[in-house]
């Protein structure tokens, strides 16, 4: 399959690693150009490419940037072809992302994303942090793999989605519709507490939309008070947080 990733931060850049090293094909861009991306990247087989030509003949576009910064990407979707899927791992944090009236107001953010595109979206990769999605992906069949939820409206969507989701070495848990995906964003139990799939759909069904953006606050400002450099936070305890504060 041939796959374009725009955005080479940390879950870009496992993703790149991670689905070349599966056999497809994959080409990744930044906003910064082709000369910065990582040489760990280019070594395990995907290819830097300027943000122009990400999406050009790919079979699925993965998005993996800041929220803010979404709308930038339906220029690069001009040329799009009409059957790709696109993936989009991005959460919101107003703190990072600054003010959009229409989250503000309580509309989805990945219906927001679908509006901001002119293009359905799938939605995964983005309730797992980006260190455990990086060291722990399992066998099919380990019972220990953590799952991944995944949305989407469409029914091709969601299965491309979530079979490049276990490619990835996590259980893919189908989440619904795009406007049931602030289940599995953050201040929900779903989110960043590595569930295994017997856990995950429980996880899904209990979240609370109302309490949902004050826990995800919460715990924001407890990560920022232990670690003024977010850099040094660990996985380990993001996880142990958002299990405490999100169940």
């Amino acid at each position: 399959m041939k796959i374009g990733i725009v955005g080479a931060g940390s879950i870009g850049a496992t993703l790149a690693r991670k689905l070349s090293g599966a056999g497809h094909d994959v080409k990744v861009a930044n906003s910064r150009g082709p000369e910065t991306i990582s040489s760990d990247i280019v070594a395990a087989g995907a290819k830097p490419v300027e943000a122009s030509s990400v999406a050009t003949d790919v079979d699925v576009l993965i998005t993996s940037i800041p929220l803010s910064r979404m709308p930038e990407v339906k220029t690069l979707i001009e040329d799009l072809p009409a059957h790709a899927v696109i993936v989009d791992t991005s959460n919101y944090y107003p703190v990072r992302d600054g003010r959009v009236d229409a989250l503000e107001n309580g509309m989805v953010e990945s219906v927001w994303i679908t509006q901001q595109l002119g293009r359905p979206v799938a939605k995964a990769w983005n309730a797992i942090t980006a260190g455990s999605f990086e060291a722990y992906g399992r066998d099919d069949g380990d019972p220990d793999r953590i799952a991944i939820p995944v949305a989407a409206d469409r029914d091709h969507d969601k299965t491309v989605a979530m079979a490049l989701v276990e490619e990835t070495g996590f259980d893919a848990v189908d989440a619904g519709s795009l406007a049931e995906s602030w289940r599995q964003q953050p201040g929900s139990p779903s989110y960043c507490t590595d569930l295994t799939r017997q856990k995950i759909p429980h996880a899904l069904a209990s979240a609370d939309k109302a309490r949902s953006p004050h826990r995800r606050d919460i715990a924001l400002a407890a990560i920022t008070e232990r670690f003024p450099n977010y850099s040094d936070v660990t996985t380990d305890y993001l996880v142990r947080l958002h299990r405490a504060l999100y169940s």
